[in-house]
């Protein structure tokens, strides 16, 4: 949790500059605010690290793939193709817009694949939800190789991926719409907190009245402001907001730790027979705010992660058998357990939720264990680190022979 690891002075100060003016929300008030506008200096400390022309803050990550996809004309009986290994926010933000989610294969970049996306397209399909996984990227020139061939949508799930870029340019940013992340276990955190970012005017302004039940934020009086579409209420406030700005002005100090510590851990463990490492398709856009191993087969990982228990060594994650983050856990999405109907029940969706066969990304994740980078780590502790890493993964491989 990077940003955690520097909460201090700087996001007390940003706090009390919003408590002092008692102005909690984010729109008007000019004169009781005294000329503090958190969400706004937020949203521009995100175009500057991300070069977006336009940022949008909301309440959450997840109402930020939300807002990215009806802003980009994403919405009921659409066919968007997701990743079977994400957060299952991309999942929920896809159905809850009245959308039919359709899984494709990911690839060891840990997103979804350009081949994979092609397999899956049918006549309805309207756009693709590309998840930048881990801190990395996917491969942006094959998957947009695709997405012009087949004219269509791309808007990028990039919540754990803010300050990753790819060739230069920012994740989040390739297709018609983008969002980031700001929970407590991001890069930066908000506590509470998503970012929307598009380069397109038009797509900015209906996401910023559709996440404010479509107040187009023209004049000084709310209550007689136009309403160009109908909307819902994805607002930050400007407490979370402030925090969100103060974590975000540290983002090129944590990305520049993480590097130094991802590059010696690497170094230390290529050495180790068995482990190998997930693609990285822009090794100088990474955000290397994970280290992603991958072991040679799932009985490997599952035998490694046993052997770091026994350890005592923690930070990690054995995704596959993750309850929220990869599809095999999902029973509430396959038996479609929901609070209440869904367009996806009325309209039915091209695959079986409950029968997918997915046989690369099961692969893929079967063989991979994350370790979260922490930028306040000391040399020694890297090392100490990856030497422990070395040392169970050489047990779990010794025991495949015995």
């Amino acid at each position: 949790m990077p940003g955690t690891e520097l909460f201090g002075a700087e996001e007390r100060k940003e706090i009390m500059d919003v408590l002092e003016t008692g102005m909690l929300f984010r729109y008007n008030h000019d004169q009781q605010r005294n000329g503090i506008w958190k969400a706004r200096e937020f949203e521009a400390e995100v175009r500057k690290i991300t070069g977006a022309k336009y940022a949008h803050a909301v309440s959450n990550g997840s109402a930020a793939a939300a807002v990215a996809m009806a802003a980009s004309g994403v919405g009921a009986g659409d066919e968007v193709i997701v990743p079977p290994f994400t957060f299952i926010a991309t999942i929920e933000a896809v159905l809850f817009i009245g959308a039919i989610p359709v899984f494709a294969e990911i690839d060891e970049t840990l997103c979804l694949s350009a081949e994979g996306i092609e397999k899956v397209i049918t006549p309805k399909t309207k756009a693709v939800c590309l998840v930048h996984m881990c801190g990395g990227m996917a491969d942006m020139d094959a998957i947009m190789n695709v997405i012009k061939k087949h004219n269509l949508v791309l808007v990028e799930d990039a919540g754990q991926a803010f300050a990753s870029s790819y060739k230069g340019i920012s994740t989040g940013l390739f297709g018609t719409a983008g969002s980031y992340s700001f929970d407590f276990f991001k890069i930066a955190t908000a506590g509470e907190g998503g970012i929307f970012v598009t380069n397109d005017e038009n797509v900015y302004k209906l996401a910023d009245a559709y996440s404010d039940h479509g107040h187009n934020h023209v004049g000084h009086n709310r209550g007689m402001e136009q309403h160009p579409v109908l909307g819902f209420n994805y607002r930050i406030s400007e407490l979370h907001a402030a925090v969100g700005l103060a974590q975000t002005r540290k983002v090129p100090q944590i990305r520049e730790a993480n590097r130094k510590h991802k590059k010696a851990l690497t170094e230390i463990l290529s050495k180790t027979e068995g482990i190998s490492f997930a693609t990285i398709a822009d090794p100088d856009g990474d955000s290397a705010t994970f280290l992603n191993l991958l072991l040679p087969d799932t009985e490997s990982a599952k035998r490694t992660v046993d052997e770091f228990n026994k350890a005592g060594i923690g930070g990690f994650n054995y995704w596959y058998t993750n309850m929220y983050h990869f599809i095999n856990q999902w029973d509430h999405l396959k038996e479609m357990r929901t609070a209440s109907k869904l367009p996806v029940e009325l309209l039915g969706s091209p695959q079986d939720y409950a029968n997918l066969y997915l046989p690369k990304s099961q692969e893929v994740v079967g063989r991979l264990i994350s370790f979260g980078i922490r930028c306040t780590w000391t040399d020694e502790e890297v090392k100490a680190l990856a030497n422990n890493i070395a040392t169970c993964v050489k047990k779990a491989m010794l025991a495949a022979t015995v």
